[in-house]
């Protein structure tokens, strides 16, 4: 059971309860659109389609953008960077069902076209494709003047995957007992700026993102915030290829709140001590400044979570040793525990 609410984020414009709300009202319609192919993936980390029989291969595809984080990339005038956000978004939320990313489409809408801009724009997202291992295999640059300023755009992107019908990810298979392991984020990633916006008063003075606090290592907060958002695809494909991993959840936009009980079935919840959670300085930073509560925090950013892995308490050690081979220093984060409270935090 999902108990997401941030009073923090709704007061920076951004109500998250009316995005579960919009949910709800949309399920009809979608329903209606299912063909015998599709898969039941609706609140999800991805949308599925099985492409050849019950024992075949799955299609999994996810779409995303960036965010208001693109206000930055406009105010620091830095375009080659946004684009790895965009890809993550999307990648992270498909190997969540243990697929491998194909394809990616990107979709670019702006105010005036300036070709060393966009170039600038697909670098990034050409560099997160690399990264990820899928093919940029196309997408759409649409020129909106009047509806966008010169020197705003919008960016978005689709990528498909694939995985064996046996090999996928079932929640099903997670029981009482098992461990969270965390996999660290690269900072705030993609969600939450419109509060992060709010907290420093970056819209009313840009100039404070050339700033610098102590807690940031000698980074400006606008480095610090532009920080691209980590890509886990490989770590995770090479940690399925030697462990039974249970399921995972992306740590996106409604924090540990949101996401975490979407990789766990109904009469689960997982049990976390806060102070096994190795919270980034940059969140430290954030909530002082803010004054916001450690509950919005927890379910506004990624406290420095960008993943979590569920897997058996036999296989913990197995699963942290392959993580570390691919550099992702990882740790046990907690643990699944009967209940219908989805996160427990104590």
């Amino acid at each position: 059971m999902v108990k997401s609410h941030s009073e923090s984020y709704m007061k920076s414009g951004v109500d998250i309860t009316a995005g579960y709300r919009a949910v709800e009202l949309m399920r009809s319609h979608v329903e209606r659109t299912r063909t015998a192919n599709s898969i039941d993936c609706i609140g999800g980390f991805g949308g599925c389609v099985d492409i050849s029989g019950e024992s075949g291969d799955v299609l999994v595809s996810g779409t995303d953008g960036v965010g208001t984080k693109l206000k930055l990339a406009f105010l620091m005038d830095r375009h080659d960077t946004i684009g790895i956000d965009c890809v993550a978004m999307c990648v992270n939320d498909i190997i969540c069902t243990g697929a491998r990313p194909l394809l990616f489409l990107d979709y670019i809408a702006c105010g005036k076209n300036i070709p060393e801009r966009i170039a600038e724009i697909v670098k990034g997202v050409a560099d997160g494709c690399v990264e990820a291992g899928c093919a940029l295999i196309g997408g759409e640059t649409a020129e909106m003047p009047g509806f966008y300023g010169e020197e705003e755009y919008d960016l978005a992107g689709f990528s498909t995957g694939i995985v064996e019908r046996r090999k996928m990810l079932e929640k099903s298979s997670v029981r009482a007992g098992d461990v969270l392991i965390a996999l660290p984020s690269s900072g705030a990633h993609s969600n939450g700026f419109s509060l992060l916006r709010k907290v420093f008063g970056i819209d009313d003075d840009p100039a404070v993102l050339s700033g610098t606090f102590a807690e940031l290592g000698g980074k400006s907060l606008g480095q610090a915030l532009l920080e691209p958002t980590r890509i886990y695809v490989r770590p995770v494909l090479d940690l399925l290829r030697e462990v039974d991993v249970c399921s995972i959840a992306h740590i996106t936009g409604g924090g540990f709140y949101e996401n975490i009980p979407r990789a766990l079935p109904d009469g689960l919840t997982a049990r976390i001590e806060k102070k096994d959670v190795r919270i980034p300085p940059l969140f430290d930073l954030v909530a002082r400044v803010g004054n916001i509560p450690e509950r919005d925090m927890f379910n506004t950013f990624n406290m420095g979570v960008g993943m979590v892995v569920v897997v058996h308490r036999e296989d913990l050690e197995k699963a942290l040793g392959r993580l570390a081979l691919s550099g992702i220093d990882a740790y046990r984060l907690g643990e699944v525990v009967p209940g219908d409270e989805g996160v427990v935090l104590w």
